[in-house]
């Protein structure tokens, strides 16, 4: 035995997807028209990783801060150090961005061969993932970087936030993990 729908409810139906399907295009819509900019600053209130750590370490030698700028407003942020060695706590990160960036200083000024993110957040659904990837299409054309690692907290969170976006976990430390992203 086939039950017939009601035409309105079939209609209804229709149009519920309708409105749904152009809600979903619309939320998303922004990360079409996102780019990738360097800042010079960011909040640091705004980041919930390392608020701790100022503008002036975050823009430090061999240090710099990214973010996904859509209609003016920048709705995710990434903040970077360039060493040749992956650091175990923010000390040491500090210590081998500013080490390579001295010694790319005396050579070819381009820094170190590791991109070590150390922090990211995002103020809208869909950003970090999109810095993410947008930060890795970057690092890929560059010349001297060839690996993409990541210094975060021991959190289930962070860990989580690594697996959904293809990352590797490197080491456990004693207050932070490493992950790696793969460069081709």
């Amino acid at each position: 035995m086939i039950k017939k729908f009601d035409p309105r409810l079939k209609a209804r139906i229709r149009k519920n997807r309708q409105i749904l399907n152009k809600n979903i295009d619309n939320f998303f819509g922004w990360v079409k028209g996102a780019k990738l900019v360097e800042l010079k600053e960011c909040n640091t209130q705004e980041d919930p990783v390392r608020p701790e750590l100022n503008n002036e370490f975050r823009t430090g030698y061999g240090r710099k801060i990214y973010g996904v700028e859509y209609q003016g407003e920048i709705h995710a942020v990434m903040c970077f150090a360039y060493t040749n060695k992956i650091p175990k706590s923010v000390d040491e990160l500090k210590k081998l961005s500013t080490d390579a960036f001295l010694q790319s200083a005396m050579r070819d000024q381009s820094g170190g061969q590791i991109a070590i993110a150390y922090t990211v957040w995002s103020k809208k659904k869909g950003g970090g993932k999109l810095i993410v990837r947008e930060v890795f299409k970057k690092i890929k054309k560059s010349n001297h970087l060839n690996r993409l690692v990541t210094l975060s907290p021991l959190t289930e969170m962070a860990t989580k936030f690594h697996a959904r976006n293809g990352a590797k976990l490197v080491q456990i430390n004693e207050t932070t993990q490493n992950f790696e992203y793969k460069v081709l």
